[in-house]
């Protein structure tokens, strides 16, 4: 017989949640690691100019934020960003686990979920780190692909805001999951409609705002070091 398929998963944000790095960091990796001297040159100096504009932008449209950033991956073979995320799981992801991070993965598992990343990074940077955190699924952004080469567009809906909470529920409608026995983690308000989406939402390392949130809602609150 097949084995039995969990009735509920456990929804996890990426970002500061089971790792300190952001997506700028992982684009930072690419930027570094791939093509000409002068091409290096050029993409990191770009990523290092255009950090005040993600920090804005991120600050004030998670939306908008995720569709300026993935330009900068115009033009990358697909090749070569999926090869060189097995690198940058090495070199960037890895290092940046939370201690804890496993621990948490390991009692969602015992507690009868299914576990799924929930992100707004890109699927092929996700894959690494979801195979070693031994994750059942995936739920990120997808660039697109034109000839091999990525158009710095990703195909919508992009994953951010209330478009997680959709995905999740989505996905629960496919898979035949409780929704209202399922679990998410997250440590940013932008995640607020994921977490209430959920029967069993937990605010992880939270920011400011969904620290006030999760004690109005009297939501667990974790700190991971």
């Amino acid at each position: 017989m097949p084995p039995k398929v969990p009735a509920k998963a456990a929804f996890f944000d990426v970002d500061g949640t089971l790792v300190r790095t952001n997506i700028v960091h992982v684009y930072a990796y690419y930027a570094t690691n791939r093509g000409s001297l002068r091409g290096i040159a050029g993409r990191t100096l770009g990523t290092a100019l255009g950090l005040p504009v993600f920090g804005i932008l991120d600050a004030v449209n998670r939306k908008a934020f995720n569709e300026f950033f993935y330009r900068y991956y115009s033009g990358l073979s697909e090749d070569r960003l999926v090869t060189i995320a097995e690198d940058m799981f090495e070199d960037v992801l890895k290092p940046a686990l939370y201690e804890q991070t496993q621990d948490l993965i390991d009692e969602a598992r015992r507690a009868g979920c299914r576990i799924v990343l929930v992100t707004g990074a890109l699927d092929f940077t996700m894959r690494p780190l979801a195979r070693h955190l031994g994750c059942d699924d995936v739920i990120a952004n997808k660039m697109q692909f034109v000839g091999g080469k990525a158009t710095g567009k990703v195909i919508p809906p992009i994953i951010e805001g209330a478009n997680k909470a959709n995905a999740i529920r989505a996905y629960c409608e496919r898979e035949g999951l409780a929704l209202n026995q399922c679990h998410g983690y997250s440590d940013s308000a932008s995640d607020y409609a994921m977490l209430a989406v959920v029967g069993r939402p937990t605010a992880v390392n939270p920011d400011l705002r969904l620290r006030s949130l999760a004690r109005a809602y009297n939501w667990p609150i974790l700190d991971l070091k």
